[in-house]
């Protein structure tokens, strides 16, 4: 029985091994019973919570062991499955915004993670950090919003303007060690120079040692080398009509929805997905294609007349009608008399 044992922990060590020279787990690794993780340099548990090993699951390249509950599930089962169950509940997890333009989409994503956040645990406030530049550009989150979309009180949500981005990052890095905030959030534009490797390192050992979520807010910024686990790129979808009994309301506006491309993760691929935020239930849906045919059937008589690449035909030229569409002498007699008029 113990040399059994002993052999099955090698191969789990082998696994995990294979995986850590690939770069990638292609599965959800389940750790044997009995077995002692090693070498894990990125935990995301408590360390002086009580976790028994075959509660845990390898879930992260680089030989990271978490829990079950380590990860934020936003409610759309694609995108969770492709994070491998989530975003890190205690880690910096980067969000981008193509553009200056999607600086509302990327916010409101954001609240939309606080509002999870704040649902599954303890109401404690959230502090949102940014410089004096992007509350300029990007203004500050609708109070009676807040409560109405999201669930939050507006006085849960905590701002703090800094004149400069060095100021911001020490502010940041501060409260990411605070147990006493539910949530993090750091907003900056474009790439500085300041927000490398190091600085962005700093902040993820923060997140992780407290046990909390930092999200780093990027507004039209390059997709530049961090060490956040996880980077989303963020973009406005175009809402759906309102539902209703009767059906969708045409002209109507629906529920927030939003692009969301994974850019980079330590488990997933990358991939796309459109997800409709739900202000009732406070949780994300993901939108499906209503048609997963092509709308236009292909030509019933023989080869398709279009013209050269480029050109559209809506009708036959006329007097050339195409091959097996000739019509009867009867009806070409019908086709030349005057239109009446009225």
């Amino acid at each position: 029985m113990a040399t059994s044992a002993v052999a099955r922990e090698t191969v789990f060590a082998l696994r995990r091994k294979i995986a850590k020279i690939e770069g990638t787990l292609p599965e959800r690794l389940e750790a044997p019973a009995g077995a002692t993780p090693v070498d894990t340099d990125v935990t995301f548990q408590n360390p002086t919570a009580d976790v028994t090993p075959r509660d845990l699951t390898i879930v992260r390249r680089g030989l990271a062991v978490a829990p079950p509950d380590a990860f934020l599930r936003t409610g759309a089962e694609g995108l969770d499955t492709a994070l491998s169950g989530g975003l890190p509940k205690a880690a910096l997890s980067e969000i981008h915004g193509a553009a200056t333009r999607d600086a509302g989409a990327v916010a409101g994503f954001a609240l939309s993670l606080v509002s999870l956040i704040l649902k599954q645990g303890p109401r404690l406030p959230v502090l949102w950090i940014g410089t004096a530049e992007i509350f300029r550009e990007a203004g500050f989150p609708y109070a009676r919003g807040l409560h109405a979309v999201f669930g939050i009180e507006p006085e849960q949500l905590l701002f703090s303007e800094a004149p400069r981005l060095l100021d911001a990052l020490w502010i940041a890095e501060e409260a990411a060690r605070m147990t006493a905030l539910a949530a993090v959030i750091l907003e900056i534009r474009g790439s500085p120079q300041r927000l490398d490797l190091t600085a962005t390192r700093r902040l993820h050992a923060r997140a992780q040692n407290a046990g909390r979520p930092v999200f780093l807010l990027r507004q039209a910024g390059e997709p530049e080398p961090t060490a956040a686990p996880v980077r989303l790129v963020l973009s406005a979808a175009p809402s759906a009509p309102r539902e209703t009994i009767a059906g969708p309301l045409a002209g109507s506006i629906g529920r927030p929805a939003f692009t969301v491309s994974i850019g980079k993760s330590r488990t997933a691929l990358p991939g796309q997905f459109t997800l409709e935020w739900n202000p009732d239930e406070r949780s994300f849906e993901e939108r499906r294609a209503a048609n997963s045919v092509p709308v236009v059937s292909a030509p019933r008589r023989g080869k398709d007349p279009a013209a050269a690449s480029g050109a559209v035909l809506a009708f036959p030229a006329v007097g050339s009608p195409a091959a097996g569409d000739q019509s009867s002498p009867g009806e070409r007699a019908a086709h030349r008399r005057p239109r009446r008029a009225g």
